[in-house]
């Protein structure tokens, strides 16, 4: 061997170990992927590389510490070796359990009603299509979401479940999760803002490979949302509202930057309790409550009460209220499906353009004149 070629090897030679201990790039890294498809809202992200997608969802439960990844494949084969992720997902799902009755809209949106295999307490849910694949036994009663009943779950043997979870401890899907069914989480309901719920259609759309109609609907949701946002803008007055209600002595309120006080907003109201921020609800002192909305013109989202009976029957302090004198207090619990769930609870954080006509017309009777509110009913006598 002479020396020209011996220098040769040594050299091959470092580079070759050069080679083997450089680190793999991560697949974002080593692959550009598309924009994120998600514009307003912030719990989720979706971004599609060649062959695969990428679904992240950062806020499953409130102070959530970690994000879930899910990659999303049609072919195995796909899947870069190097891919870092919780769940491996192949799309579209032949089927699926859903846990929260805000999932099903988004089903029924997509045409995919008939892939729901399992649901717990089938009589939260309202939608007549829905209930009728209930009806005809295609649906699966498994339980309730904390107490899910994981036995019957795993017979049903789903593609994947979508579960929620208000924290990071739910022993129901590690359960499930542990007998290798998928368990993927949906954090819809963590959104502080009515389009930035809506837009979790696109998180179902990507299970089905309905990217394209997920991102119609819910550009034509957004639209009608913001023409009906213009709409209240041309009003000539700003009424004053409040919104729920007495339980163990405490007034919960909701908080200035949530979702329910952001309605109120764009339908050109002023809410009282604007000012505050805050996660889950105010609790306040009636003689609080009373002392600074005593003249609210509308009380609007009075939890279960149905009547002026109701609000008579549990405190007749209620009555020292204006908006209860001119009977303008308004329930969402009053529009119930046929087996007695909330319509509100189930369609309302898939369909905000409806919320906001509804407080519209409430506020603003004249700009929706011949408009039949869809949630929020007026208190019966």
């Amino acid at each position: 061997m002479n020396v020209l070629r011996k220098h040769y090897l040594i050299i091959l030679f470092i580079l070759c170990l050069a080679c083997k201990n450089e680190k793999q790039p991560a697949i974002s890294e080593a692959i550009k992927p598309s924009e994120n498809l998600v514009e307003d809202a912030e719990g989720f992200s979706l971004q599609t590389y060649p062959g695969y997608k990428i679904l992240k969802v950062q806020t499953p439960w409130p102070d959530a510490e970690n994000a879930f990844t899910y990659l999303l494949y049609s072919k195995k084969e796909d899947i870069p070796e190097n891919a870092e992720y919780d769940v491996a997902l192949q799309v579209p799902v032949k089927n699926l359990v859903v846990t929260s009755t805000t999932h099903i809209p988004a089903l029924e949106a997509l045409n995919v009603s008939e892939k729901l295999i399992g649901f717990p307490g089938l009589d939260y849910i309202s939608s007549e299509k829905t209930r009728k694949l209930i009806d005809s036994g295609n649906i699966t009663e498994i339980g309730q979401n904390e107490n899910l009943n994981t036995e019957v779950l795993i017979n049903l043997d789903p593609a994947v479940v979508v579960g929620f979870a208000i924290n990071a401890s739910n022993k129901s899907l590690e359960t499930v999760s542990k007998t290798g069914i998928p368990v993927i989480y949906n954090g819809d309901w963590t959104e502080t803002t009515p389009l930035g719920k809506a837009e979790w259609i696109k998180f179902f759309g990507a299970l089905f490979q309905k990217d394209s109609l997920a991102a119609e609907t819910y550009n034509s949701i957004k639209t009608a949302y913001l023409e009906a946002e213009e709409l209240a803008k041309t009003a000539d007055d700003r009424p004053k509202v409040i919104g729920g209600s007495m339980f163990n002595d405490q007034w919960y309120m909701p908080y200035g930057n949530s979702w329910q006080a952001q309605f109120i907003k764009d339908a050109n109201a002023d809410y009282l309790y604007a000012e505050t921020t805050g996660e889950g609800s105010l609790s306040l002192a009636f003689e609080s409550v009373l002392e600074k909305s005593q003249d609210a013109d509308f009380w609007v989202s009075t939890g279960q009460f149905k009547t002026y009976q109701d609000l008579a029957d549990q405190s007749p302090h209620y009555s020292q209220f204006k908006a209860v004198q001119e009977k303008n207090v308004y329930s969402v619990s009053l529009a119930t499906g046929a087996t007695g769930g909330v319509i509100f609870y189930e369609l309302g954080p898939q369909r905000p353009d409806l919320v906001l006509k509804d407080l519209i017309h409430i506020f603003h009777p004249s700009l929706l004149k011949n408009y039949e509110t869809v949630f929020f009913k007026p208190l019966s006598e």
